[in-house]
């Protein structure tokens, strides 16, 4: 589904790593004389060994790779700093619960005067665990039930299952995930799913039962995904009052796409960045491998943010997209793109922009929405240092605009349909950021610009999720 909306009833992100445990200070023991440390500090010394202790049902081979750098190191800091980033390599594998370091001078027959011993101290996580916690959304939180089995054939791989019950949307997910042994952003990653999604604002109840197998792999500064999805979609009315336009659409469907997703990301954090660029590129081609839905779907995301005077924060973005359909099939309400909402163009009530049929909003194949914001800190800096900085305060200007398009009229014509009855809001408000993982936001926000159809939210207006414009 299109990148704008909630209702993207994608299954649980189960792939990938577990970045729960914290990196600490890396723990470094103390040579047996302070004489020869003096002398190590200021010479060139040699790693010997490498010694990994506390493993059980891991296999040695694919530790190779995270600690090798160890043994190229020539002094004893630059050992202290590989020592160190080791250690993040074996925390970020998601199959220990704690990685301590302690380096040593050289002992034993073979020990050169210089020589050290570098002993990694592991506990491995339990084969099977499990978890309990909450997970926001663009404006809708979920309860998140988990059941892993990490480093289940002994090289990183992980299976998990996991259920999710939340305000619009359940869902049941089973994941196999395996990376390449030392290359850990080089992955695979299979998911079989089923999720059942409410949206109110289109009178649609919908549910899909799939599976979808993913590799992802870096080139350069760029990330890269690869996915071929196949889904079996119903939809329904959410309720009696539900439009034609909505009825029509209800019923069977099987989707088989092919999906390629391109990632350029230097900002210092997702949620709320001080500094960095985003640049993010999808495509999706769905009927060349099987199923009744044919199209081509290309969407992008750009965000840019740049640091000012008294710790403020500029940021723009931009967002855009197309569905064109392939066949003589009209596109799906259920692959169209949605607009609006405190997640996207404030002062609109949620999706409720573009299109729509006796109140029901049936989105649109094209898109494009842009952001202007300042982010600076509270007035007279409370809490400075401590829990007053998870706090910022908000101006933000947005505008966008979503339709339907005649692709017999050539770009000219797309873009001046783009540029019509564009709707805008300006406002402000107080953004709070939770951790790295979630950003509220309540705003005062003036919307501009309205069509009939729209809904519209002048005034106070919240927000919380993950994705904001």
């Amino acid at each position: 589904m299109g990148t704008v909306h909630a209702r993207s009833m994608d299954p649980l992100p189960m792939q990938g790593p577990e970045l729960g445990v914290q990196a600490d200070d890396i723990d470094l023991g103390e040579p047996d004389r302070e004489e020869k440390q003096e002398v190590l500090e200021n010479k060139d010394v040699v790693v010997q060994r490498v010694h990994i202790d506390g493993l059980g049902r891991t296999k040695e081979d694919v530790l190779t790779y995270e600690i090798a750098d160890v043994f190229r190191a020539k002094s004893l800091i630059d050992v202290m700093k590989k020592s160190h980033e080791a250690r993040q390599k074996l925390l970020r594998l998601g199959i220990f619960r704690q990685v301590e370091v302690v380096i040593d001078t050289a002992e034993g027959a073979d020990a050169v005067p210089n020589g050290l011993d570098v002993t990694f101290e592991v506990k491995e996580m339990r084969r099977m665990t499990g978890s309990y916690n909450t997970m926001v959304g663009n404006n809708e939180g979920s309860m998140v039930l988990g059941l892993k089995l990490p480093n289940v054939l002994g090289r990183a791989e992980k299976m998990t299952f996991q259920f999710s019950y939340g305000t619009k949307e359940t869902s049941y997910g089973l994941s196999f995930f395996k990376p390449q042994p030392g290359h850990f952003e080089r992955n695979f990653s299979i998911n079989l799913y089923k999720v059942t999604g409410q949206f109110p604002w289109s009178s649609v109840r919908e549910t899909d039962k799939g599976i979808s197998t993913e590799i992802s792999f870096p080139i350069w500064r760029t990330n890269h995904t690869l996915k071929w999805e196949g889904v079996w979609r119903e939809l329904g009315c959410l309720a009696r009052t539900a439009s034609f336009a909505v009825r029509e659409e209800s019923g069977h469907s099987l989707k088989s796409s092919l999906s390629h997703a391109m990632v350029i990301d230097t900002r210092n954090s997702s949620i709320l960045p001080r500094k960095g660029a985003l640049l993010k590129i999808n495509q999706e081609l769905a009927g060349y491998t099987g199923g009744d839905v044919t199209f081509l779907k290309e969407d992008f995301e750009i965000q840019l943010n740049k640091t000012l005077f008294w710790d403020s924060v500029l940021s723009a973005s931009l967002w855009g997209g197309m569905l064109l359909p392939l066949g003589e099939k009209s596109s799906s309400i259920a692959d169209r793109f949605y607009l609006g909402g405190p997640t996207s163009v404030r002062g609109f009530s949620m999706y409720s922009i573009g299109p729509q049929s006796e109140g029901d909003y049936l989105g649109g194949e094209a898109y494009w929405a842009g952001g202007l914001h300042l982010y600076t800190p509270l007035p007279f800096r409370p809490g400075r240092g401590g829990f007053g900085d998870l706090f910022r305060t908000h101006f933000f200007l947005n505008a966008g605009n979503l339709c339907n398009l005649n692709y017999g009229e050539g770009p000219r014509a797309h873009l001046s349909k783009l540029a019509e009855c564009i709707r805008w809001s300006y406002g402000a408000g107080i953004v709070l950021r939770l951790g790295n993982i979630a950003r509220l936001e309540l705003n005062y926000c003036i919307p501009m610009g309205v069509q009939s159809g729209d809904r519209i939210c002048d005034g106070v207006q919240f927000g919380a999720g993950i994705r904001f414009l």
